[in-house]
């Protein structure tokens, strides 16, 4: 196995570099004891509350001709009982491991097989307090993607990012994870010349003459939120706490589009409380990105569909900074709770959109945010228990619970406690739930003791909270969202099917991207290829650089087999990976065997450019078997 050697580093200064390191047990209650700390998480082999890994330092090298992450990775450990190391691994090589202290091996068992990847059983002596393990990942390791020249914005070196969550992390780092656990960790992470690296921590702003960069996170963080990325990087400033990483030929794109991140940054701090972590920036990856975003604490991870030349779309920026709290701050405890970390995002998000761009273009996303919500509720079924907000995961890979359920109905659960308790308190209370349980994990049930305790203890009559939680589908008193915008465009719409008004007559000139995303969901299923011709002349959607507006568009041209957008609709599946555009085409197009056979001539073409999570859903929905 290759190894790159390190100029800078040797294990004497890693040691040195551990035992300096912050511990996050000063982070948590000293009164606490590691037999009530952590939660009990199906998804994870490892047990915290006998042996719980605190500190990360990683000395990693990254080699895109093997497609290879090799290196060493050294935990320091807090025991509460004499029991083994328990890793959670994936498709790892372990070459070896040994006790700091003394260099010498350990006995370990790598154990093959299941749901949640590989387990690691490390046998520890009395006295070991630091662990290393040196390792390699696999070149088809779940949470990385190896990318191509080709496949990038600019076409002009290789690129790899990773996507840890939900429980992809131990595909390339051996650790317990879990999000019930917070760690810190430094890293020391050679790559190739001329390349910059990123992480989820303190980061560089140019390129490091030998290729290698070091890193320091020192806040406790849950495993899924460790990540790192190689590239042709450059960065821009867009505030004196913000900027934005792209490739070159993407960067004043970028910069532009994320203008009102500072402004952003403030308003949210207004709203509940400082900003944590120092800086917010945002790295722009290539279009195979799985996700909108991925709210990497320090350095968000986003899709180049945002980017649509008009700011237009910068509500994913708000939604993951809004993650520096809801989630990064205060994380969910288990995937089962995953409604924590994204219903009060979304809230968040919106009242961030609310303070910048006023309350007419906020109610356009709450109710397009409805509308997701209803089809989801449609798709899953009225009474399936997956449409509750406290969900059942054992068995399951956690990425099924990743839906508009815990988004969408855990937001329109925080409107509804607004509108209970008015919105001057309900600020407060958020403000005061951040800051009591910064740097902690929340189960459900804390929370429902929290809020009962903290806000709806003085209301004459309690609400029913459970309803919310526990029960399938909507409650009868939910919050409706509604836009009066959408009130004219509604009126458009329909003169338009009826024959009143020709698509040359819509007046479209000051309609945002929310507007015409809501105008063209509502359009028929079976309104016909002339009428979408009519549409498309006029306003050349097939040809539209708005990823959001194209995705829909292709959607209806599928629904109505308009074979004049399939070449750019084949375009689209291969560059984009963001699976929430690819789930919704792909599903069209397997409703028929014409459009199905047609759908996988292009995956077989796409298939590579996809990260693994897009890749699972996809394989799912074609019923794919690899040649």
């Amino acid at each position: 196995m290759m190894r790159i050697k390190f100029p800078l580093i040797a294990l004497a200064t890693v040691v040195m570099a551990c035992e300096t390191s912050e511990n996050n047990s000063t982070n948590q209650e000293t009164t606490e004891t590691m037999e009530t700390k952590y939660a009990k998480d199906s998804h994870s082999f490892s047990k915290p509350n006998e042996v719980a890994v605190t500190h990360l330092y990683l000395e990693l090298a990254v080699n895109f001709d093997e497609r290879k992450i090799s290196g060493t990775v050294i935990y320091d450990l807090e025991r509460n009982t004499d029991d083994n190391l328990i890793l959670d691994a994936d498709e790892l090589t372990i070459d070896q491991v040994r006790d700091v202290s003394n260099g010498k091996a350990l006995e370990y068992k790598l154990i093959k097989g299941n749901e949640n990847g590989d387990k690691l059983v490390i046998e520890l002596n009395d006295e070991t307090e630091k662990v290393a393990v040196d390792y390699a990942t696999s070149p088809e390791a779940a949470a990385l993607l190896w990318m191509d020249p080709a496949q990038t914005n600019d076409g002009n070196a290789p690129f790899l990012f990773t996507q840890g969550q939900a429980i992809l992390t131990r595909s390339w780092i051996p650790l317990q994870d879990s999000p019930a656990l917070r760690i810190t960790y430094d890293a020391t992470v050679a790559v190739p010349e001329g390349m910059m690296a990123v992480m989820s921590a303190e980061n560089p702003t140019e390129k490091s003459e030998n290729g290698v960069y070091q890193f320091k996170m020192d806040k406790p963080i849950p495993p899924y939120l460790m990540a790192l990325a190689v590239g042709d990087l450059a960065f821009e400033s867009l505030g004196e706490h913000t900027g934005v990483y792209a490739e070159p030929g993407m960067l004043d794109e970028a910069a532009y589009e994320f203008a009102d991140m500072e402004t952003m940054l403030l308003a949210a701090e207004e709203l509940y409380g400082p900003y944590s972590w120092d800086r917010y920036d945002v790295l722009v990856l290539p279009p195979g990105f799985p996700f909108g975003g991925m709210e990497n604490p320090k350095l968000t991870f986003a899709t180049p569909t945002i980017i649509a030349g008009d700011r237009s779309l910068t509500s994913l920026i708000a939604h993951e900074l809004a993650h520096s709290w809801s989630g990064n701050l205060v994380t969910n405890a288990t995937w089962n709770d995953f409604w924590l970390n994204e219903g009060f995002t979304v809230y968040f998000e919106k009242r961030i959109m609310e303070a910048v761009y006023g309350e007419s273009y906020a109610n356009m996303l709450n109710e397009l945010g409805y509308q997701d919500l209803q089809h989801t509720l449609t798709e899953l079924g009225a009474e399936s228990e997956d449409t509750h907000l406290k969900l059942n995961l054992k068995g399951r890979n956690p990425d099924d619970g990743m839906t508009d359920i815990a988004y969408e109905k855990g937001y329109l659960f925080l409107r509804w406690l607004e509108s209970l308790v008015g919105r001057e308190r309900f600020d407060a209370f958020l403000k005061n739930y951040f800051e009591e349980n910064a740097f902690q994990t929340m189960t459900t049930e804390s929370f429902i003791e929290y809020l009962n305790t903290n806000l709806l203890n003085e209301l004459e009559e309690k609400p029913d909270v459970d309803q919310w939680i526990y029960a399938p589908g909507l409650p009868e008193n939910h919050p409706v969202p509604s836009s009066d915008r959408f009130d004219a465009v509604d009126s458009s719409r329909i003169a338009w099917l009826d024959g009143e008004k020709k698509a040359s007559d819509l007046e479209t000139g000051d309609w945002t991207t929310h507007e015409w995303l809501y105008f063209l969901r509502a359009i028929p299923e079976n309104v016909g290829k002339e009428r979408l011709s009519q549409l498309d002349t006029e306003f050349d959607l097939t040809n539209s650089k708005n990823s959001e507006i194209a995705a829909v568009w292709f959607e209806k041209a599928i629904e109505n087999d308009y074979r004049k957008a399939f070449p750019q609709l084949e375009a689209f599946l291969i560059k984009v990976g963001r699976r929430k555009f690819l789930k919704p085409l792909y599903s069209e197009l397997a409703r028929t065997p014409e459009h199905k056979a047609w759908a996988e001539k292009v995956y077989s073409k796409a298939r590579g450019n996809y990260h693994a999570v897009s890749v699972n859903t996809i394989d799912e929905i074609l019923n794919w078997k690899e040649s």
